[in-house]
């Protein structure tokens, strides 16, 4: 990922008033290689994949960390993050993980994903979408720490959009993570495509919330950092 922070909210503030999303952009030449330095023959390969899922799980380590030593408070890493390929290959408390998924469980502490639909949505979303998916599932495993758990499902998620939000921004303007404006409708795109269906009920156990509703959430916390998350 690599951008002009301030481009991000006017940009998709513009995607949602405009009532349509344009297909993510073509990749862009330089790439944040695992070791947060840029890579110029990035590509869409598994390889590229693999390199920004080690990315972005490393720098939303180290910015829970910091974030946790300011407040005084010890900090234990997510457990381990792991991919799964086939339904039930992996369970979370005896639950087995459905495909097309990405969940943190709190029962063994790991995140896990499926790696196929992870890789196709990293290949038409671009980048900015797996910065976003681990980012949102690593502040699941926050509001585990800190013993969050909302009345409802959407309040949970939502909280978590703006968490990931928050971990982007802050990366952003610390200069950990660069962005590029094609970023911005990756991050709209990936937003919108993982929305509740029209028609969901806002209380349902498992609502996350609409498109407009999660890129609210998510660009307060990219705006205001953690300030406005509710923590």
């Amino acid at each position: 990922m690599r951008a002009r922070p301030a481009v991000l909210l006017a940009l998709m503030s513009t995607l949602f008033v405009a009532g349509c999303l344009p297909p993510a952009s073509s990749p862009p030449a330089d790439r944040p290689a695992a070791d947060g330095t840029l890579d110029p023959d990035g590509t869409d390969t598994p390889e590229e994949f693999a390199g920004d899922i080690r990315a972005s799980a490393t720098l939303a380590e180290e910015y829970w960390g910091q974030v946790f030593q300011r407040s005084g408070t010890a900090f234990e890493p997510v457990r381990q993050i792991v991919p799964y390929e086939r339904e039930g290959e992996l369970d979370c408390a005896g639950e087995p993980l459905p495909r097309n998924n990405a969940v943190y469980c709190s029962a063994g502490d790991f995140i896990a994903y499926d790696v196929n639909w992870a890789f196709a949505a990293f290949r038409q979303l671009g980048d900015a979408f797996v910065y976003y998916l681990l980012g949102h599932e690593y502040a699941h495993g926050i509001q585990a720490r800190l013993g969050i758990q909302k009345r409802f499902t959407i309040e949970q998620e939502l909280q978590a959009d703006c968490m990931a939000g928050a971990f982007i921004g802050d990366k952003a303007r610390g200069g950990r993570l660069t962005m590029q404006e094609n970023d911005t409708s990756e991050l709209a795109d990936g937003l919108a495509a993982v929305g509740d269906d029209p028609g969901q009920p806002w209380f349902a156990e498992g609502a996350h919330g609409t498109a407009e509703q999660r890129m609210d959430a998510f660009a307060n916390g990219y705006e205001n950092s953690l300030t406005n998350c509710g923590l």
